[in-house]
């Protein structure tokens, strides 16, 4: 069946409506003739428009019953409006450019590797954004933040698969000590950036002024609001107003929405990744585990534990009764089941509880240090025991620039040995939002808050989300 006899099955409806008011009326005039020659001649030259436009493809090739017919649209403005959900996929020349971009042979291994890593990571976002209420196609930002590289880092220190910044990371609930970067772990980033855009979406009321307060901040937004005097706005309404990085952001946004919408279009197939398992079971730790100690369990590579436990630093789960800690694992077989539980509950040489006797690192403190002449941070972040991108964070360092007599923060796990160096234990404690030290006191055997304030430094009762305290325990 030819193209243009598909289509006139498609638009039949049309010609029925047009054939039924030509018989509503009898032709009596030579002005009626023309009339509907006029029709006849409109209706033809839509036919030709559909049949350039769009096409009808048969799902059967062999049918005793009429063909069932699928829409696809061939310009990128149809493919866009056909694929949207509930993200406005505005359709313009800036999304064009990234799109020609995003088209070129240079673009597509890229493009197919993204799709490779998607299958591990999108269901991930998927399932997150679903319990959030967050559009599912906004999964493709994270692409265009992170490359899908949980371990990425921007110039200005944003981190991880969503590019968290240090103080919007600790805003939403995300730990970052010297075992672990929550920044880094896809299941706990994808919930700080859920709540985000749940938070801007619920302020500005439109999806894309949602997304361009990820990339500017929601301050940006409001005063580009402002700027343009306008009530309620879209995003494309005060994008004039926006920073040059946010003004491309959200159009990158929509054109990688659009490639991987119609990758098979652009000959684009995903490719598989190693160290990436397409199943994976979680278990939680409430002790300090080695992953190598789990790799010799499972008889696998550490590295492969490593790649799928992107946030801790140190290659040990540093989880406790109080705090469990999830760790992902490829698919356990049966057979390794005893060997794994061996290495989760007796763990060799790493203690359950942080001991003051052995000094074994607990809590935070918070030192200063003045540079000297001819120092560099990383010979500043090895004397201390951090990583550059620490103190880059602490203390806003955009470049790897410091000079002498420069003051920087450096928080680092305070030793808790006592002066009569007693075999006590603690444990670490996450304040969270609502919490007040008389609260936490209560919920720990033998706490009380003076012994809190004391372990902890606190000159008074003021404790804020985040903040990780050391507690005793009897």
């Amino acid at each position: 069946m030819k193209l243009k006899q598909i289509s006139a099955i498609a638009v039949s409806g049309v010609l029925c409506a047009q054939l039924a008011l030509s018989k509503t009326a009898p032709l009596d005039s030579l002005s009626d003739t023309l009339a509907q020659n006029n029709i006849a001649n409109y209706i033809s030259d839509q036919l030709d428009l559909i049949a350039d436009s769009v096409h009808f493809v048969h799902l059967e090739e062999e049918f005793d019953t009429p063909p069932i017919l699928k829409f696809v649209p061939t310009t990128v403005e149809g493919r866009l409006a056909y694929l949207q959900k509930t993200v406005p996929l505005t359709y313009n020349t800036q999304v064009q450019s990234y799109i020609d971009v995003y088209s070129t042979d240079r673009y597509k291994g890229y493009l197919s590797r993204m799709m490779g890593l998607g299958q591990y990571y999108f269901p991930i976002y998927e399932q997150v954004f679903a319990e959030a209420g967050v559009p599912d196609e906004i999964k493709y930002l994270s692409i265009v933040e992170s490359a899908l590289n949980p371990h990425a880092v921007s110039r200005v220190g944003a981190t991880g698969l969503w590019q968290f910044m240090y103080a919007t990371a600790r805003v939403y609930n995300l730990a970052m000590d010297t075992y672990i970067d929550e920044r880094k772990d896809p299941i706990a980033a994808s919930y700080a950036a859920a709540a985000y855009l749940s938070d801007a979406y619920n302020e500005f009321g439109d999806w894309l002024l949602a997304i361009a307060s990820y990339n500017c901040g929601k301050g940006n937004v409001l005063r580009a609001i402002q700027r343009s005097g306008l009530t309620n706005p879209d995003y494309w309404a005060i994008s004039a107003y926006l920073p040059r990085e946010t003004r491309n952001y959200v159009p990158a946004f929509i054109a990688m929405t659009y490639m991987l919408g119609y990758h098979k279009e652009h000959g684009i197939e995903p490719v598989e990744v190693d160290d990436i398992r397409s199943t994976t079971e979680t278990v939680w730790v409430q002790k300090f585990i080695p992953f190598g100690g789990v790799a010799q369990a499972l008889d696998i590579d550490e590295d492969i534990i490593k790649s799928l436990n992107p946030a801790y630093k140190r290659g040990i789960v540093n989880g406790s009764p109080e705090f469990p800690k999830r760790l992902i694992l490829p698919e356990v077989q049966p057979e390794a089941y005893s060997a794994l539980y061996a290495a989760l509950n007796n763990p060799s040489g790493t203690p359950t509880l942080m001991n003051a006797a052995n000094s074994t690192n607990v809590g935070q403190e918070t030192l200063t240090h003045r540079v000297r002449k001819g120092e560099t941070l990383d010979g500043i972040a090895k004397r201390y025991g951090v990583t550059v991108q620490d103190l880059r964070v602490w203390n806003s360092i955009k470049k790897n620039i410091i000079v002498p007599g420069q003051r920087l923060d450096v928080h680092r796990q305070a030793s808790l040995t006592s002066e009569k160096g007693d075999l006590r234990e603690y444990l670490s404690y996450k304040v969270r939002k609502g919490d007040t030290l008389s609260d936490i006191a209560q919920r720990h055997r033998g706490a009380s808050v003076s012994a809190i304030k004391a372990a902890n430094g606190l000159k008074n009762n003021k404790i804020k989300p985040g903040m990780t305290l050391k507690i005793k325990v009897d």
